[in-house]
């Protein structure tokens, strides 16, 4: 009987510990939930790594376009926990940036000499590309070569792709996103806002990623560039002026974290003029930039990327072969204005006596004719040239070591960069267009560059865009147009000077108008 009661007890344990029905139910249910909530998460996760770790440039079908607003790898990139590359803030911040600091930049970014196309929200020579879980932007090569000229003050100016940007301030451009990104204004709040105001959608995961990590992370890296740029922007060295740029002192700076206050101050005075940028098939095996410094058409290519922005863990090497390609056989501009055929015949003379063995004729790049001998391409001693030699001093040897560490063991090495001893005689192609004159544009015009330097202007404006078709070059005698004020060059300056390349300045004047007018037709 007791053995009776014992198992019945047991069993009623048994149903007690059992779950009914309606507990499995809900047992179901909540693996069900947390299985849903894990995938939920690992989905989350997966997509907030997948935007991360997106790399993708916005393509362009023509190649003008591609030119004009193409990645070609400048943007910040390589790990979100340590980017590289980059000197400009993201998309969203780099277009309100006039917004937060107007009193730094009043009129915006076209102030500055940037080419605002209608229909564009980023000048020409701005890329946008998205990594690192924002849109970014950078630097390419169109923004230092493309110009614009004007036949007079109420014309609308003409682009031209591959011209020198001798419109643009570059130095100020980077001075301006520095110290606006710097200021006490640029606050999460009214950086935030700013974007809102102009349109833009930002979500709240971004809004917190703003806040939290992007707007910090944007003044810790300027302060770190500042800190490494301060002495090319803070006034102790020559002004670069309106198109001009020192190419190597940044270089120096960014990629070799050099530092800029232990060098010697007359190596930090290198600003020099852009080049243009057509007819570059001809040109490989020159020597090429001012100096003569490189005879590859590939590595002068990529060195100035680098200069732009781009890191060897960021560039892109496939698009910037594009503008490669491109630029190989873009054609200098036609002459825009009249010709007097006439005074061009007599000037071929005179220019075949006293020019052409240095600097070719006009079919250059046309029939790719180079006679055997001539110095075309080839570096002049700076103590035959006599020109102004602070350009030439600033690249050095150590500077030259330097570029054959980067890109190591791969087909991008640096193999052909050299220091040289003076400045290349550069093909004449299109020189109505590259004004103003020498390396270093210290002479406004083609035909004050005929003058002996002593009658040369010794203070003139930079920037205009007005063309002077009697001189040939832009109009040098305007100080401000429409708030816009010029940048007022003086030759007395050191790295300015106006001196040497002496040749035809002892012509008669008859002669060397003539040898203008024949340019008109390079």
């Amino acid at each position: 009987m007791h053995e009776t009661q014992t198992v019945q007890k047991d069993r009623v344990l048994v149903d007690a510990v059992r779950t009914s029905p309606v507990d499995e139910d809900l047992l179901r249910f909540r693996r069900t939930a947390v299985i849903i909530v894990v995938a939920v998460l690992v989905v989350l996760l997966a997509l907030f790594l997948w935007r991360f770790r997106v790399d993708s440039p916005v393509t362009y079908k023509s190649d003008e376009d591609h030119f004009k607003y193409g990645s070609i790898g400048a943007e910040p990139g390589g790990s979100v926990f340590s980017p590289v590359g980059g000197v400009l803030p993201p998309y969203d911040i780099f277009r309100v940036l006039p917004d937060i600091c107007p009193d730094k930049l009043p009129g915006g970014y076209a102030s500055l000499g940037l080419i605002v196309e209608p229909g564009h929200d980023m000048p020409i020579g701005v890329s946008k590309r998205k990594r690192l879980g924002f849109e970014q932007v950078a630097l390419n090569c169109a923004g230092c070569h493309t110009g614009t000229y004007r036949a007079s003050p109420h014309d609308q100016p003409k682009i031209v792709l591959g011209m020198p940007a001798h419109s643009l301030d570059l130095q100020r451009f980077f001075d301006f996103v520095t110290s606006c990104t710097l200021d006490p204004r640029f606050t999460p709040d009214n950086v935030i806002g700013k974007i809102q105001a102009a349109g833009g959608d930002l979500g709240f995961i971004d809004r917190w990623l703003y806040r939290s990590q992007v707007i910090p992370t944007t003044r810790e890296s300027v302060l770190r560039l500042r800190a490494r740029v301060g002495p090319l922007l803070d006034g102790s060295v020559t002004q670069w002026g309106l198109g001009r740029v020192d190419t190597f002192n940044p270089y120096k700076a960014i990629q070799f974290n050099w530092r800029l206050q232990d060098l010697p101050r007359s190596e930090l005075i290198g600003a020099s003029d852009y080049p243009a940028l057509w007819n570059q098939k001809p040109r490989d095996g020159m020597q090429l930039h001012w100096d003569g410094n490189n005879t590859s058409l590939a590595e002068r290519n990529l060195s100035a990327a680098l200069g732009a922005g781009v890191t060897p863990v960021t560039v892109d090497h496939a698009r910037l072969n594009r503008v490669r390609d491109w630029i190989k056989d873009l054609r200098p501009p036609r002459y825009p204005f009249a010709i007097d055929e006439a005074l061009a015949a007599k000037g071929e003379t005179a220019y075949r006596e006293h020019c052409v063995r240095c600097h070719a004729d006009h079919r250059f790049g046309v029939d790719g004719h180079l006679e055997k001998g001539w110095l075309v391409g080839e570096v002049d001693p700076i103590e035959r040239i006599g020109t102004d030699r602070y350009r030439l001093d600033s690249y050095t040897l150590a500077f030259a070591s330097n570029q054959y560490t980067l890109y190591p063991h791969s087909e991008h090495q640096f193999r052909n960069f050299r220091k040289t001893n003076g400045y290349a005689n550069q093909p004449l192609d299109g020189i109505w267009a590259r004004a103003p004159y020498l390396h270093n544009g210290s002479v406004p015009t083609l035909r004050d560059l005929l003058e002996p330097p002593e009658a040369r202007p010794k203070l003139f404006y930079r920037g205009y865009d007005v063309y002077d078709p009697e001189k040939v070059g832009f109009r040098s005698d305007v100080a401000e147009e429409k708030g816009r004020r010029y940048f007022a060059f003086d030759t007395s300056v050191p790295g300015n000077g106006n001196g040497g390349h002496l040749y035809g300045t002892r012509l008669p004047a008859e002669d060397k108008q003539a040898i203008v007018e024949y340019m008109k037709k390079f």
